[in-house]
């Protein structure tokens, strides 16, 4: 049973939000542009800003409903953690665009919002801490590491199960290296920022 939710946590972060508008309206790649990704911030980029917000809306939704719907079978902290971890591999890694996916930012705050139904003060935390962040330096992927990373320091203090800590640090890490071109555009001083486009 265990591994149904590994599978299902899989299929239903791989459910490519931002590729499917992008090629429902407008017929396009959104792979073919800006950083490659079929996250909201380059659907954003070809479609505009409220379809951005509405792919960040649905991306987390399907990674925090897989969550909590395992959670109505299962009260194994270990599976619902890997169901977590699985939404965001489908998320970033989806087998129907030959694993060519997003960096999974908002599908893992969708996770750590339903790791616990009634405790999401982590996640809700370090959705502040990305806007206080992103107004701060304009920098996106900034906003969102450092989001990932306050939301998961946060987890052991609001008593949290030790599995959902160590999926996040290992869902925070993995966003981190998939952000890893932004990375060094901002060593580089070449990375935009919000409302510039290359």
């Amino acid at each position: 049973m265990s591994i149904f939710w590994l599978i299902f946590g899989y299929l239903a972060g791989s459910c490519p939000t931002g590729y499917l508008a992008v090629k429902i309206l407008k017929g396009l790649d959104v792979r073919d542009f800006g950083s490659g990704n079929i996250g909201a911030t380059n659907t954003g980029r070809v479609l505009g800003k409220k379809w951005a917000v509405a792919v960040a809306v649905f991306d987390m939704l399907k990674g925090g409903m897989a969550v909590l719907l395992a959670s109505f079978f299962t009260d194994s902290s270990i599976i619902l953690a890997l169901t977590g971890v699985f939404s965001v591999l489908g998320h970033n890694y989806p087998v129907w665009l030959g694993w060519r996916g997003g960096k999974g930012v908002a599908t893992t705050f969708g996770v750590f919002a339903f790791f616990d139904f009634f405790n999401p003060l982590p996640a809700l935390i370090g959705g502040a801490v990305w806007y206080a962040t992103l107004k701060m330096t304009r920098y996106v992927c900034v906003a969102s590491i450092a989001a990932l990373f306050a939301s998961v320091l946060l987890m052991p203090l609001f008593g949290m199960p030790r599995p959902y800590y160590l999926a996040g640090l290992f869902l925070a890490a993995l966003s981190t290296w998939r952000h890893k071109g932004n990375i060094k555009r901002l060593v580089e001083g070449t990375e935009d920022k919000t409302g510039e486009h290359n």
